[in-house]
This record gives C-alpha cells, structure tokens and sequence, in this order.
C-alpha cells in the first residue's frame, strides 16, 4: 500500500474520513484501504490561568490515506461530499515519498503516545504564553525532545533570539 492525499473543503476532514471509513466498511473496495490521517499537533494555551490542552490540524483540507489505489476506488473518493481531489498531476493521484511518509506518521505517533511537542527549525510559530504573547517568529533550534525553543522574534525592529518552553508557543503554519 502507498500513501496518498486528499484534498477536502475547510472543515471537512473529519467527515469525509468517516464517511470513507463508514462506506467501505465490510466491502472489497474496504480491503485495499489502510490508515486514514487527519493529522493533528497537541498544543496548550493559557486560558484564565489555567493549561488548556487543545488539537490544531496540521493539515487544513487535507487527509492522508494509505491504500492500494484502483479505478473504483479513486471514483467513489472523489465522489463523497466534501471531496475536491487527490494531490497529483491532473486526475492521476501520487503517493507520498517514505521520507514524507516517516515524517506524518512520526508526528502522529509521537502525539498519541507522549504528548511531546514535534517542532522543527524554521518552522513558524506564534507564541501563546508569556512576556511575548502574540509576538510571531520562526524556530531557530529545538533542544531537550522538543521541549526547549530558540525563536527569532521582531522587536522593536530589530530580530531577537528568545528561548521558550513548547508549551508556550503554537505552529501557525508548516
């Protein structure tokens, strides 16, 4: 089986995995489906003082799918509601390298079975907690599993390194 990705409408993801899951259920168009991924990243916020834990999408519109890809199978995706298409060339669907492949299923494995925090230099961040709350910038070294960041962030004109616990920050965008 390969991994594919799918392109839905905002919002959607969690539907249209359940609706694949729910229809092909018991079926042999179900047997050449794997794993569905609609992956997510733990972050916590300050909220009235206290740590809220919450669950951001990686990947807004997007699922990712292991499957054996066939004719009928890449039709009856296509046509669930909230489904645009397949990533690929035209109508032709390609599968994620491995490289891609490890990457996506680290993130969730590690999410699932540690709740540690998967940030990687150059990422972009927003800080959630702190003296610079709302301040945006990018990661410049992640040290001690994640937990310890080196951020660039803009003040007063002028780019400043500053370290801050994971817990204190969010991903805005990959």
């Amino acid at each position: 089986m390969k991994w594919y990705v799918v392109h839905t409408f905002a919002a959607h993801e969690n539907r249209v995995k359940t609706a694949i899951e729910k229809g092909l259920e018991g079926t042999e168009l179900g047997k050449q489906i794997g794993q569905l991924l609609v992956p997510v990243q733990k972050t916590f916020q300050i909220r009235d003082g206290k740590k809220v834990e919450r669950e951001k999408k990686l990947f807004t519109s997007y699922i990712i799918l292991e499957a054996d890809l066939s004719p009928e199978l890449i039709t009856y995706i296509r046509n669930i509601a909230g489904v645009t298409n397949f990533l690929g060339h035209g109508k032709d669907p390609i599968p994620l390298s491995e490289e891609e492949v490890k990457r996506l299923l680290g993130i969730a494995e590690r999410d699932k079975v540690a709740k540690t925090y998967y940030f990687l230099p150059g990422d972009m961040i927003r800080v959630i907690s702190g003296p610079f709350t709302d301040f945006e910038g990018v990661i410049v070294k992640s040290s001690d599993d994640g937990t310890k960041l080196v951020i660039n962030v803009t003040v007063f004109g002028r780019i400043t390194p500053v370290e801050l616990n994971a817990d204190q920050v969010e991903m805005t965008k990959r």
